[in-house]
């Protein structure tokens, strides 16, 4: 199985926030660009599922105006960005280094400003990638979010569902509106 993981559109918020679990909105306008890329590359037919925050679906909307083929996305909250609890909507540059400091400590477990560990994250994707595979799908679809692909890239790379240190977090994930494409 092919799984094509989409990034949601830019957000409408100052750039340097933490935004992963709220339900910020995307650029409307980006979307539509994005999805105009991106219905030349998707595959036809494939199973699409959007993570349940509102800048996902917007892009899993303006995906399926284009793409018949795609039918009605799927909402599995699994696809939900990392919650950074009380780092959530704060300047990234203003959270103090000993929190940052406390969370690469105990990288797995630590609830990063209260809200979700990186396990946790991982534990989610984990189960909607056996989703995927029990699906028969040839082609999948996740319209998601920077950490979900990085936890998805974790899991194939390694081949173990728990992560022991962030080294082994990976760096890379596409920008917004971008895709990366892996098999199952």
């Amino acid at each position: 199985m092919r799984l094509w993981l989409v990034r949601h559109a830019r957000v409408v918020l100052a750039p340097g926030l933490c935004y992963g679990a709220s339900d910020v909105p995307a650029d409307a306008e980006h979307t539509q660009q994005s999805a105009a890329a991106l219905m030349e590359v998707l595959p036809q037919g494939a199973l699409l599922r959007v993570s349940a925050l509102v800048r996902a679906q917007q892009l899993a909307d303006a995906l399926t105006q284009v793409r018949s083929d795609f039918g009605v996305p799927q909402r599995d909250a699994r696809l939900n960005e990392m919650d950074f609890g009380r780092w959530e909507l704060q300047r990234w540059d203003a959270i103090p280094r000993s929190a940052f400091d406390g969370w690469m400590a105990d990288f797995a477990h630590h609830r990063v400003g209260g809200g979700e560990g990186t396990q946790q994250v991982i534990d989610r994707v984990a189960s909607a990638l056996d989703d995927a595979r029990r699906s028969g799908a040839s082609d999948g679809v996740w319209v998601c979010h920077a950490g979900v692909i990085r936890a998805a890239q974790y899991l194939l790379r390694h081949g173990h569902r728990t992560i022991a240190q962030a080294s082994e977090w990976p760096e890379d994930a596409p920008e917004p509106g971008g895709y990366l494409q892996l098999k199952l």
